[in-house]
């Protein structure tokens, strides 16, 4: 068994870039306003990760906001409502991404990094493939162009099924699982990960979780950083996480880690997503 690291795949928002994952929360909070029902940035962040109709029905049928729906609509919020928000949220979301596309600093390092030592780069995201039409190229022109892309959608199940992950293996030809490190931001992605029987790191600071946008994030004390860096661990560890880091930029860090561990007869294990 490989004691090396071949490949990372990479979740994009809150982990490649968009810092705080802005970009899906603000699309989800105004698609939903604009059928009449307001939610909170906590239900928009709640299911982050997910493919996104999955997202939605998981928050439409959270019990506040499906009484809300049903306050205002007269019925249930049910899979024609899914249909009817998804269709405002991608394009907003296609637009959000444009605002929200810079990379996480040092992502640029880290890849240059991966490269310099043969690891490959795949990604897997929650977002569709008309949103990654536009965000790719924003991405590329900043230098994260990795192998293979698989979106949310291209196949039968999303996160935390493990189905995009073994796409984007198999399509690079990579494995085994185990020499196969996955980074992502939020549970979904930590489930997805160790369902595919990959390591499974998160990232704390930059992601979801935190929220924040990196100036908001500069701006705090030592006392409240660490206080969100706890309960992002926690979150990240409670999902499944084998490690935790700040950011991306840690990537280097992390490889030395799984690789200490794989000479060492560690393997992550399988875990069943369902």
């Amino acid at each position: 068994m490989s004691t090396k690291v071949k490949a990372v795949i990479l979740d994009w928002a809150g982990t490649v870039l968009d810092h705080g994952s802005r970009a899906p929360m603000g699309a989800f909070v105004e698609a939903f306003a604009r059928f009449g029902v307001a939610i909170s940035i906590a239900d928009a962040r709640g299911p982050m990760g997910m493919a996104k109709r999955d997202h939605i029905r998981m928050v439409g049928t959270s019990p506040a906001v499906a009484a809300a729906w049903r306050a205002k609509h007269g019925r249930d919020f049910d899979d024609a409502a899914i249909d009817a928000i998804f269709a405002v949220f991608e394009p907003l979301n296609v637009a959000a991404v444009e605002v929200h596309s810079a990379l996480i600093p040092g992502a640029g390092e880290a890849f240059a990094w991966c490269a310099a030592r043969g690891i490959r780069l795949g990604s897997t995201t929650g977002y569709t493939r008309p949103i990654m039409e536009r965000l790719a190229p924003l991405a590329a022109a900043q230098g994260f162009a990795p192998e293979v892309m698989v979106c949310a959608g291209d196949l039968a199940a999303g996160r935390p099924a493990p189905l995009q992950m073994w796409h984007a293996m198999a399509t690079m030809g990579v494995w085994p699982a185990s020499s196969v490190v996955k980074l992502d931001d939020t549970p979904p992605g930590i489930g997805e990960a160790r369902a595919a029987g990959c390591w499974a790191v998160g990232v704390a600071l930059t992601g979801n979780i935190a929220g924040l946008s990196e100036a908001e994030l500069a701006a705090l004390d030592a006392p409240a950083r660490e206080a969100i860096r706890r309960e992002a661990t926690a979150q990240l560890i409670g999902a499944g996480a084998h490690l935790v880091v700040d950011s991306i930029a840690d990537l280097p860090t992390v490889v030395g880690a799984i690789e200490a561990r794989l000479a060492a007869g560690e393997r992550p294990g399988l875990v069943d997503a369902a």
